[in-house]
This record gives structure tokens, sequence and C-alpha cells, in this order.
């Protein structure tokens, strides 16, 4: 009898299924067979070829590699769009080329235009500006080449902001503002504000731009949507797990999921206010909309601040700054309000938290609701980056089954500050612990924290296995992930970090047909070349939905 035939063949390859049924949960086949967007086959080229008929999408893999869809872990999908929209400020080398480029952009736009920018890290450039306050430049220079232009240029964290006089005009933001909770109003020593906005106090800004951009917003959330699939599609990512959005972001993307044009997978953490939450949590709660495009079962909190910007908040003072420990941006109060809506409404809670002290926090509290509800079992509740802990919290991640997702990449892009921000000592037994945190037995997801990094998980894989920073040093070496290990984390460990481990992250019968090819063999290529791997399909639910052009 013959087989059926089969609606996707990919053939003559090496395909990793990561089939935990496999030795050592790593079968490795030479093809695989698609219909009705799931794998109904795998094995032998010749097996498989019974299944091939003149209907069949047949792709000839040339000996290349096939693994499941990169799951980006943690992103912030409108902002990687929003961040196409704007000035790259990402590799400027200094304060002066930043100046340079939006007075470039001043000359183009109209009169009361705001002018926007990403990606600046003021411990990456070459030079401190002159003036500055506590390394940060003030607003001077800026608003001179920008006078009829609001200017808001967000950190490369996301946890502070840059605004010219202008921009700060229309925020209200003088000499006599105070700061506000959870945030900051830089200020020079005559009580002036710099222009620098960090963690909460960039709300007032955004919000006095939000007025202003109110009319055109829809369309430019649109095209932030639009941007986001078509970058995350060509790095090979078939599933988002989006770190955030409000309701109306997810309205959107809910129509485009019941519409059939959205063609990657969203997995989405409702931000809002806890008592949106309260009102809309049985509304927005979702599993697999449209076909499994559209996820929506966690709430998203945010305990602290960035490490760049001295926002994490630490269990002891800054090494480089011993006047602060960083930053608590939300009331401990409301983030276990939001736990409390997340257990009664069956949501995880997934808790941004960066300072070992913040990663406290966020733990003491798991621990208090999870003791509170003993009738609850495989929360799979979530700490968002757990990038700096104190030794004593490592194994509690295990026991308490909270998933630690985690960003290889930010481990290389911020290794060059961290002994500087926190010691040596310090810096050695809680940054950026992996192979700590999973050879405790916990669950370690991966992600970019995209556009606070590229969005790319090649360079999060490379950065994973190989903790090289720029400067060509391995930044504290014992913690780096085996290459087998690091896949896992953006397959295996994405998709049960989501409850979505019999949906996603492997490769065998019954499972979505969600699958990356790429041009190398990242499993087994020098270090070196991981760098140079280009995706060269990106396949979801059995159908091409990126395909590089050589």
């Amino acid at each position: 009898m013959s087989a059926p035939a089969a609606e996707m063949v990919l053939r003559n390859g090496k395909i990793v299924t990561l089939d935990a049924s496999a030795p050592q949960g790593q079968a490795i086949v030479q093809a695989i067979a698609v219909t009705g967007g799931k794998i109904v086959a795998e094995g032998a080229d010749a097996e498989i070829a019974r299944q091939i008929q003149p209907s069949t999408k047949v792709i000839d893999l040339g000996g290349r590699l096939a693994i499941p869809g990169f799951i980006e872990g943690h992103g912030h999908f409108t902002g990687l769009g929003q961040a196409k929209m704007s000035l790259n400020l990402t590799d400027a080398r200094n304060w002066d080329q930043i100046v340079a480029m939006v007075g470039g952009a001043a000359r183009e736009a109209k009169p009361g235009e705001w002018i926007v920018g990403r990606g600046w890290h003021q411990e990456k450039w070459d030079s401190r500006p002159v003036p500055n306050v506590k390394g940060f430049p003030v607003h001077d220079s800026l608003s001179r080449v920008s006078p009829n232009n609001p200017v808001l240029l967000t950190h490369a964290s996301g946890h502070a902001s840059f605004a010219n006089a202008a921009a700060l005009a229309r925020a209200g933001i003088t000499r006599d503002s105070p700061d506000p909770p959870g945030g900051e109003i830089m200020k020079d020593a005559a009580r002036n504000p710099t222009g620098l906005l960090n963690e909460t106090a960039q709300r007032l800004a955004g919000e006095a731009m939000n007025r202003d951009q109110a009319r055109t917003a829809g369309e430019r959330t649109e095209r932030a949507i639009d941007l986001a699939i078509a970058e995350s599609l060509s790095q090979g990512i078939t599933t988002f797990e989006d770190a955030g959005s409000p309701p109306e972001v997810i309205d959107r993307l809910k129509r485009r999921a019941a519409a059939g044009t959205l063609p990657i997978r969203l997995w989405v953490m409702l931000r809002t206010s806890n008592d949106r939450v309260a009102a809309l949590a049985a509304k927005y709660r979702m599993i697999g909309f449209g076909d499994n495009h559209l996820t929506v079962r966690a709430i998203k909190r945010q305990i602290d601040g960035a490490l760049g910007t001295r926002g994490a908040w630490m269990l002891a003072p800054y090494s480089d700054l011993p006047t602060t420990s960083g930053l608590n941006t939300e009331d401990l109060a409301d983030t276990e309000r939001a736990a409390n809506l997340a257990i009664a409404n069956d949501y995880q809670l997934a808790i941004h938290a960066i300072g070992d002290r913040g990663n406290r926090e966020a733990l003491n509290l798991y621990e208090r609701i999870f003791r509170a509800h003993p009738e609850k079992k495989d929360l799979r509740w979530r700490i968002e980056h757990a990038q700096h802990l104190d030794p004593a919290d490592i194994p509690r991640f295990a026991r308490l089954g909270v998933v630690a997702s985690m960003q290889g990449v930010h481990a290389t892009s911020d290794g060059p500050m961290v002994i500087p921000r926190l010691g040596p000592k310090r810096a050695a037994e809680g940054a950026y612990v992996w192979r700590s945190l999973i050879k405790a037995g916990a669950h370690v997801g991966n992600g970019t924290d995209a556009p606070v990094e590229d969005v790319s998980p090649i360079a999060c894989y490379y950065a994973t296995v190989t903790r090289r920073m720029k400067n060509g040093q391995a930044f504290f070496p014992a913690e780096r992930m085996s290459r087998m290990e690091a896949l896992r984390s953006y397959t295996v460990e994405n998709a049960y970090a989501a409850f979505e481990e019999n949906l996603k992250g492997r490769l065998k019968p019954g499972m979505l047909a969600d699958i990356t090819v790429l041009s190398k063999d990242i499993l087994t290529i020098p270090d070196e070349e991981i760098l140079t791997t280009r995706v060269d399909y990106t396949i979801v639910g059995g159908k091409i939905a990126y395909q590089r052009v050589p």
C-alpha cells in the first residue's frame, strides 16, 4: 500500500529533530514530510520519498542543517518594528555623532514634528561627552541643532531616554519637576534638567509625544507590525514571545490572526495597569487563536531597571557609583496584586528583574503566592532577564519551578561594563549564570530582548556558546552553554516556557511544521564561522514564509 501524499517534503539534509524520545533527545534524520501544517513523518530519504507526489512541494536541502524554528523567547514585537521607523543610534561612536544625526533629521523634518531614535549607549562610546552628568550628556548641543522639533532618543536598554529642550517643554519638565516614583529626571548642579529621563520618568516625554501623534497612532502601529514580521521571519524566527503589549495592540494582532494575515506565531504577555487586567483578563486570555498564531496567557510586570543606566536593583551599591543601588520601578504591593490577578485568572506572571535585589524580591513573591495556592501546580511563572543573581538564589529557580527567560547576547554586549558596575566578585558569582542555573535544574530560555539587541538568533547563539565580547575576550567562559544546549534554549526551552512544548520546539509527527533551514551547520562549524551563517528558509505551518535570495 502506498503512503499518502505529503504537501511538503524536506529531503537530503541534516534535520535535527530534538525529539525527546530519540537517543539524547537529538535525533537526526534525512527527510521529513508535512501535511496540514504539521509533521506527519520523518526518516531516511528513501522512506519519505514514498510520500512525494506531483503535488508535493519538495525542498532539497543539499546537506544543509534544518532545525525546529527559532523561538524568540523575549523581545518587544512592535518595538522591533518601531525601531526600524526611527534613527538607528546603535553604531554611534560618541555623542557628537548622535547630535549630527539628529541635526540632519531636523533639517528634513517639518516644524513641530517629533524626531525619535533608539540604540545609544554611553558606556560603548569612544569618549565621554563634555559636559556630562554621571557620564550622560546634557541636552544643550542637541537642542541647538533641533530648536523647532522635539527629540526623544531611547537608550539601547529601553530603560532611559534623552530629550532635547523642545521635548522637555512639551512634557512640562522644568527644574522644579519632582522625580516620579521609580524614575529620575537627571539634573545638573544648578538643578536644571539635563535631558536624561531614567526609567519611569521616560513616560513624561512619551505621553507628550503620544498626544501629539494620536491621529496617526494606528497607522504607525500597523506599519511597525509589518516591519517586525518581515524582520523576524528573515532571521528564522517562527514564534516570537512578546514581552508585553497593551490590549489595543493585541486587538490588532487578533484581527490579523483571524484574517490569516499574521504569518508568524506570537505568544504575548498582557501589559497594562492592574485595574485593566482585573477588568480584561478573561477577555484577553486566548490559547492558539487563529490556527495557533496568537496566544495570550501571561501578565508582564517590571520590578527594576537596566544595568547600563544603573537602574537594575541591587542588594549592594554599584561599585562605580556607591551612592545608588538602582531603582525599584514598581511598588511591590502593585506587583503582588498582579500576582494575585495572575493566579486567579490562570495566567503566567512574567516579571522583568535584572539586579540581584530585583530577582530576590520576585522569587520571594512567587514563593509566597505558590505557598498560598498549593492546589495550583506547574505554573511556570517566569523571570525575564535574571541577569544578576545572588548565589543563594540560583537554586531557587528550579526548586520553585520558575523559568529563567534570559538573553545570551546581553552577556557579551554588556560584559565590558559589568565588572566596573558590580565589581569582580559579584560579577563572577552571579552575572548571566546560565550554566549554574542549568546545573541546578532550572529551565533556561533564550532570546534577544529586541530591539535592545539585534533580533538575530544566530548572533545570540554565538554569544551563548562562546561568551566572546567584541574585544575578543570571553566573559566568564565557564558559564557557556554547549552547542546543543544553546539550540534547545532557543527551541525546546522557549516552547516549555510558553506551555507549548507539545506543539513547538521539536520536529516529530504531530508537531507544527515550523522549520528553519540554515546555510551552515551551527552545531559543528568553528566558532568564528557561526556569525557567517544565513537563514535560507523560514517555514511556518508547512508554508515558506521566508526564502533567502542568493
